[in-house]
């Protein structure tokens, strides 16, 4: 009968998935009917502009033509007319020359024909009949302003739709996540030397798989990638995967994505647990800061019965306290006394993880490291065997140590401005480096027997954290050549608790 249960309830978890991934891809498949509708009507006003652009293009060009041909006819025109002018006044002269001519003809008197005869021969000469050209200034062709346009007629017919770049091929092999970085790599399916640039699109999700239509974060966009493959940097790995997808684009159009690729993104992600915190401590998410005024709100706890009723008006230091956000039924003690504790909120059970932090320039004393849940609401980081940590003191004099178990190993190196902490929880390793330089601090050796929790004490001053941390590339190549410093580290070292 039970056998048959756990084998129902796989069958059903399997339908379960599968219906999950039939509704995904329903989705994706109305989101793309939708975008080929969206997308159809776009490419429909794109075209109409288009066409309207060539239309007022030619008509431009035309009105330009027609212009210069009532130009040239005009020119000519003018010129023409012009010469008709001039032969027309000649003509006129040159008949009333030839009448004065042959009447001179009838003149019986020697010296009055003489006297005519040398008119006639003056105004011969100066007469515009015999200066004028009689070759047209201009013809009446006008083949220089003819067209043809059989060439821009095939040109025409041969419009078409743009090329569009083919998808991408994103490489899974070739992508790395490394240091918080990721590098996404990918490949055309064939040579297209009108590629211009890529467009890359990214966004953090917590389902493995294919990307989902309605993924709670939007997808993030990096343009004009000019190479087939591109790093980010510097992120937060707040989700356990990350779906990347490229499209390429020529100078006119964007090409369809590639096919999407999931890449896991996992790390320690936690807050600091305010509900446990000491007092005296203010938290928020991951920063932590010394308020003296908390301590005194534990005394005005105790006096609240017996000053109920004296006033309405809460006092600050009460308000402040009281802002505080109620513990949680079944969590653990709030600490107190002198054991300024915060731990986090998230236990490590296994694996490797990474995390900073960082002191203010006036902290006077602090302390890092991590602690089982079972650490006593007196108890101080270091000084139990149920915590492991390194102690900054600049308050009278400048110490740096590691502690655990009330043991104290000084350290002779300087403190870093940021603290890089190593859980190796399988490996029963804690490690504290540089973060800047990766300078190994030092190293504990415990085998752990039970969740442990980030641990933080500060007095006078504050702390803040970097969680959504990868173990960096140099971190996990030092653990593996070291080991850890086992010589300097022995008194504290090989603890199984």
């Amino acid at each position: 009968m039970d056998s048959q249960k756990e084998a129902l309830q796989r069958i059903i978890s399997t339908l379960a998935n599968k219906n999950d991934e039939i509704q995904n891809f329903i989705d994706t498949l109305n989101q793309t009917l939708k975008g080929v509708q969206e997308n159809s009507s776009n490419i429909l006003s794109e075209l109409d502009e288009e066409f309207d652009s060539l239309y007022s293009i030619l008509d431009e060009v035309k009105e330009s033509m027609i212009n210069s041909i009532k130009q040239e006819q005009a020119r000519k025109s003018q010129e023409l007319q012009s010469q008709l002018s001039q032969c027309n006044n000649a003509l006129e002269n040159s008949e009333e020359l030839l009448e004065f001519a042959t009447r001179s003809l009838d003149i019986k008197e020697p010296e009055e024909f003489s006297k005519a005869a040398r008119q006639i021969k003056d105004r011969v000469t100066m007469a515009s009949a015999f200066r004028l050209s009689l070759k047209p200034k201009v013809s009446d062709n006008m083949t220089h302003l003819m067209v043809d346009f059989s060439q821009e007629r095939q040109i025409l017919q041969t419009l078409k739709f743009l090329p569009v770049p083919k998808a991408p091929e994103i490489d899974p092999v070739e992508c790395l996540v490394a240091d918080n970085s990721v590098t996404v790599a990918w490949r055309m399916p064939e040579e297209d030397n009108k590629i211009d640039h890529f467009i890359l699109e990214y966004r953090k999700t917590n389902f493995d798989g294919l990307p989902r239509v309605k993924d709670e974060r939007c997808w993030e966009i990096v343009d004009n990638i000019k190479g087939t493959e591109y790093t980010l940097s510097g992120l937060k790995f707040d989700s356990k995967y990350m779906n990347f997808r490229v499209r390429a684009c020529n100078k006119a159009v964007a090409g369809e994505y590639s096919d999407p690729v999931t890449l896991e993104t996992k790390a320690l992600n936690f807050n600091l647990d305010n509900s446990s915190s000491h007092l005296n401590l203010r938290v928020e998410d991951t920063c932590v800061e010394w308020d003296p005024t908390g301590g005194k709100g534990q005394d005005s706890k105790s006096k609240g019965k017996e000053n109920k009723g004296r006033s309405g008006t809460p006092s600050p230091k009460r308000t402040s306290v009281g802002s505080r956000p109620p513990a949680v039924r079944g969590s653990r003690d709030r600490f107190t006394g002198e054991s300024y504790t915060v731990l986090g909120d998230t236990a490590i059970e296994s694996g490797q993880h990474y995390w900073e932090v960082k002191a203010q320039k006036d902290c006077k004393s602090y302390s890092v490291g991590v602690a089982y849940k079972t650490l006593g609401k007196f108890d101080q980081l270091g000084k139990t065997n149920t915590s492991w940590c390194i102690h900054v003191n600049n308050w009278l004099q400048n110490t740096f140590a590691a502690k655990h178990n009330n043991k104290v190993k000084a350290l002779d190196v300087a403190v870093p401005e940021r603290i890089g902490v190593f859980c190796d929880f399988d490996g029963g390793q804690l490690s504290f480096y540089d973060a800047n330089s990766k300078q190994l601090l030092y190293s504990f050796k415990a085998k752990f027997t039970q969740p442990v929790l980030p641990g933080f004490m500060v007095w006078c001053g504050g702390l803040s954290l970097s969680t959504g941390m990868q173990v960096p590339s140099a971190v996990r190549t030092l653990q593996k050549n070291e080991n850890g410093m086992t010589g300097s580290t022995s008194s504290l070292n090989n603890i199984t608790q």
